[in-house]
């Protein structure tokens, strides 16, 4: 069948490798992003602020309306590094905007849709930082929620045909990953040195994760978590 997929932050990173995958398994894919794709991104840009609700609620309304997307990937996300004594108010509410309250916004809008016809694929992207990562009090709690709530639609529209899963990668070559950890330097060869695959992790890794999740083969599968990690999680789980 036919298959639309809406990615959030699908402009550049991770949220990039997701579209390309999708586009080569032959999605239409639309990408909900403020900034424009960063090179011929695949799938139609739809420019939207998703710190801003209401903007958020408008772009979606159509689409919902449209009534053919049948895959959300809540993958957009910001972090900001600092210790509880440095987070503000200003910077937690704009990552819980951002990170928790856009990925809501837009299941609210699109699964009940596709409730409605019998069949729905959710994945949001979580980190393995919720589990705990110093510097990280705004982003772990949202990375957290967003995972929490993806268990909550899992329960709530298994029977109609949805599912819903989450991702929680570990460390990923990008570019913001790069730019506060350039190749080459100690602190870089230190995180990789804690990976037990021996790399980074790469966008298309988490791509490959996501294909699963929305494979129509896969629904007896909801309300999961799979971390692509390298097994970082495992090593520190049992340090």
């Amino acid at each position: 069948m036919s298959r639309t997929a809406l990615v959030t932050g699908a402009s550049r990173g991770i949220g990039r490798a997701i579209a390309a995958r999708l586009a080569g398994d032959g999605f239409t894919v639309l990408n909900l992003d403020r900034d424009p794709p960063a090179d011929d991104a695949p799938g139609e840009w739809i420019q939207v602020d998703l710190s801003d609700a209401e903007a958020l609620a408008g772009s979606l309304a159509p689409l919902a309306e449209r009534g053919d997307v049948d895959t959300l990937v809540n993958n957009a996300a910001i972090g900001q590094s600092a210790m509880l004594e440095e987070t503000t108010d200003a910077d937690f509410e704009l990552t819980v905007a951002v990170n928790l309250r856009a990925p809501m916004i837009c299941a609210r809008a699109l699964v009940p849709g596709m409730a409605k016809r019998g069949f729905g694929r959710v994945v949001n992207i979580s980190s393995r930082a919720h589990l705990g990562k110093t510097h990280r009090t705004a982003y772990a709690a949202t990375k957290g929620g967003i995972l929490s709530m993806a268990k909550v639609w899992a329960l709530e529209y298994a029977a109609r045909g949805v599912t819903c899963n989450t991702i929680a990668p570990g460390p990923i070559r990008t570019d913001l990953f790069e730019r506060v950890n350039p190749p080459g330097m100690p602190r870089t060869q230190e995180i990789i040195g804690t990976i037990p695959v021996g790399r980074l992790g790469e966008p298309e890794d988490i791509a490959n994760a996501v294909a699963f999740f929305l494979d129509e083969r896969s629904g007896f599968v909801t309300g999961q978590v799979l971390y692509v990690c390298g097994g970082i999680t495992l090593a520190r789980g049992g340090s």
